[in-house]
């Protein structure tokens, strides 16, 4: 069963980062400016805040197998799509499209696990869906970069979206929901306004506009960063870009594990929870925020990029298990859809006020440091995230007043 919530997650990532690759095709380069390009990624993240806010609502109520394959349906014919478009609104009319169907699939997963796995495993079994967004980073740029040289960007657009149908008609087939915690779903969901003035999900969703944002930054720039700072052509950065989200896999499963390890060395799972978030988040931070001083060409930066991927990663591991380890299951697609609000807004905001620094900062500092002076930016956002996850957020503990 964590199968498809891994390959659903993968092609989640391909379907989205198509179009960060083939932006770079020299038929579609000239459209896209930096200015241009980051509203393409605030386009796909504004639908994204406004699915979360919904989805996870939907697919509490309407189960696992429905709500998921609802989700792949929308957001798969979308990344199809885009090989009609011809022009930057085209362009973002679709990537809009593919945020409100690509929202879903971190509630939809989030509540699978939390059906399949008891509270000590959840962690891990989060890291290992959770790794197909490197997983599918990994996978996209030399797929689409060898797809896109050989067959043209159509043609490519067209094959990574329509794959998720081979997923949609599988999934449908077989997937079911365990029997007890079935018994669950059949009780009254818990009131949204409960869970909207819940501490846990404000505070979580302020975390989230930060966090997420970091991880967002690396998988829609990557590819323009090595284009514009260092010159890489669309076959270069399809070989080396996938680095990062290789070692960001790792961080996936060795996150999730490390927890695990510190559970059964006999830390109580709230405790573990926040250590874990603790290291991995300061990983991600260090690395970030040291970028100007170490980064001296393509390789330290790749470097640099895939120590903050790991970090990140390691840390979604862990904040995939919180939902579960404070509300009741037939919950727990609502809270992360409603926390995943805020990663939507700071994807949205962030997106477009990195395409404004880097055009900006270009012009004074030079391509590389314009980029690296983000970085850095990015190193901070990661402190005050996990500033708010340790503190504000509270005790990853159960709220037994909403039982």
């Amino acid at each position: 069963m964590i199968a498809f919530a891994l390959s659903a997650t993968v092609l989640n990532y391909v379907d989205r980062l198509s179009f960060t690759y083939l932006a770079a095709h020299p038929d579609l380069r000239p459209l896209f400016s930096d200015t241009t390009f980051g509203l393409m990624g605030t386009a796909f993240f504004a639908a994204y805040t406004i699915s979360n806010g919904l989805s996870g609502f939907a697919i509490d109520r309407l189960g696992t197998r429905v709500g998921y394959s609802l989700s792949m349906a929308v957001w798969t014919t979308a990344a199809a799509l885009q090989a009609l478009a011809r022009t930057p609104l085209q362009f973002g009319a679709l990537r809009f499209l593919l945020g409100i169907g690509e929202a879903g699939n971190w509630p939809a997963a989030v509540k699978l696990t939390a059906e399949w796995f008891p509270a000590r495993e959840r962690s891990t079994a989060s890291g290992i869906f959770n790794s197909g967004s490197a997983l599918g980073s990994v996978i996209a740029p030399p797929l689409i970069a060898w797809l896109g040289m050989r067959f043209g960007w159509q043609a490519a657009f067209l094959v990574v979206g329509a794959t998720g149908y081979l997923w949609l008609g599988a999934f449908w087939l077989v997937y079911r929901t365990p029997a007890s915690p079935g018994q669950q779903v059949e009780m009254s969901p818990v009131p949204a306004r409960r869970l909207l003035t819940h501490r846990f999900v404000i505070w979580f969703t302020a975390s989230k506009f930060f966090i997420d944002s970091i991880w967002y930054f690396i998988t829609f720039w990557i590819g323009r960063y090595l284009a514009d700072a260092y010159g890489w052509d669309l076959l270069r950065i399809g070989l080396f870009a996938t680095i990062p989200f290789i070692v960001a896999d790792l961080g996936n499963i060795l996150g999730g594990l490390f927890t695990q390890w510190l559970i059964r060395g006999g830390l109580a799972i709230p405790r573990a929870r926040k250590l874990a978030v603790s290291v991995f988040g300061l990983t991600m931070a260090a690395a970030l925020v040291s970028g100007p001083l170490v980064i001296s060409g393509p390789r330290s930066a790749l470097a640099v990029l895939s120590v903050a991927g790991f970090g990140w990663a390691a840390y979604s591991a862990n904040t995939l298990a919180f939902p579960a380890d404070v509300f009741p299951q037939r919950a727990v697609a609502t809270v992360w859809g409603l926390a995943s609000v805020g990663a939507g807004l700071g994807g949205a905001f962030f997106q477009h006020a990195s395409g404004l620094a880097v055009a900006h900062l270009r012009t004074t500092v030079g391509v590389a440091a314009a980029y690296h002076t983000v970085f850095v930016a990015y190193g901070v956002l990661a402190l005050v995230g996990l500033t708010l996850v340790l503190f504000p957020m509270g005790p990853l503990t159960r709220d037994q007043t909403l039982e």
